[in-house]
């Protein structure tokens, strides 16, 4: 297993967030076999067993699409064996997930992020100029967490309002700053710099130890600072991401521009957003035309 977990890494590149959710994965499943079958090895189990499994995390209520992360872990554990030449055939192709309830991303409305900054009171100091940045950056690029904490002072291009991000699959991409949030940055750099002279980090965000910043901060920058503005919807920094495209398709922005903005490797993945646009424009027609 842990000869997949170095595959996973060093040639799929999976990011550490994926790695250790499939880590998770297979470790609940492995748990499960000592349980109900008294099984160690994973490789012997055969369908019957994975499609108990995935019986008993239906009747546990855990949802479809965790479900679905799960098997797809499994299966690609035993793709891998069966590379390995440690197995024949591939249990999992006959398994079937519970269907996906349609979910669309949820986003906060046009003016709640212009709100959320003036209602917040951010101090002058490095803390509050790091926290506002974090929410600035997650809602002006709609980049992910795992590229925000990753972020290195030499991916500014200030002069050009550009910074560059290093995506899922170790795919570079630039991104554009528009000059609010280019004056933002230069604030806050000037403040990284007075509170640690001596610091050599390299990271653009750094912890009070001057440690390079972790996501769970991130987290709870995002949720106290949106909690003012938004209950109704998981306060998360992909909710940020999510508002991002939701409001640039809103204008008119092309979606395949916005499948670059993100990073997605299809643009299937970007059509989502298009569900909030579609209901926005039900919305409006409802009230405006006479025959609706």
């Amino acid at each position: 297993m842990e000869l997949f977990f170095k595959y996973l890494q060093y040639e799929k590149r999976f990011s550490p967030h994926t790695i250790i959710s499939y880590q998770t994965d297979l470790q609940q499943f492995q748990s499960y076999l000592k349980e109900a079958y008294e099984l160690e090895d994973i490789s012997v189990a055969d369908h019957a067993i994975i499609r108990s499994w995935v019986v008993t995390l239906v009747q546990k209520e855990f949802d479809s699409r965790t479900i679905h992360r799960k098997i797809a872990s499994l299966r690609s554990y035993f793709k891998f064996l069966m590379q390995q030449g440690k197995i024949e055939s591939n249990p999992t192709v006959r398994i079937k997930a519970p269907k996906l309830a349609k979910k669309l991303p949820a986003f906060i409305p046009e003016d709640a992020f212009t709100q959320l900054l003036d209602q917040s009171e951010f101090s002058d100091d490095y803390k509050g100029q790091r926290e506002k940045l974090i929410l600035e950056l997650l809602y002006g690029t709609g980049m992910r967490l795992a590229e925000l904490t990753n972020l290195k002072l030499e991916d500014l291009n200030l002069s050009a309002n550009t910074l560059k991000v290093l995506g899922k699959g170790n795919k570079e991409r630039i991104l554009p700053l528009n000059s609010s949030l280019v004056i933002a940055l230069e604030k806050y750099i000037q403040k990284r710099q007075a509170a640690f002279p001596n610091n050599n980090s390299s990271f653009l965000f750094v912890t009070d130890k001057e440690a390079p910043l972790y996501p769970k901060y991130v987290y709870r920058v995002v949720k106290k600072h949106m909690s003012s503005v938004s209950t109704a919807i998981k306060n998360s920094p992909h909710v940020l991401r999510h508002s991002f495209a939701t409001h640039l398709l809103n204008r008119g922005a092309d979606l395949g521009a916005i499948k670059d903005l993100l990073g997605h490797a299809s643009l299937a993945a970007t059509q989502v957003y298009t569900h909030n646009s579609i209901e926005k424009l039900k919305a409006v027609f409802e009230k405006a035309h006479p025959k609706a």
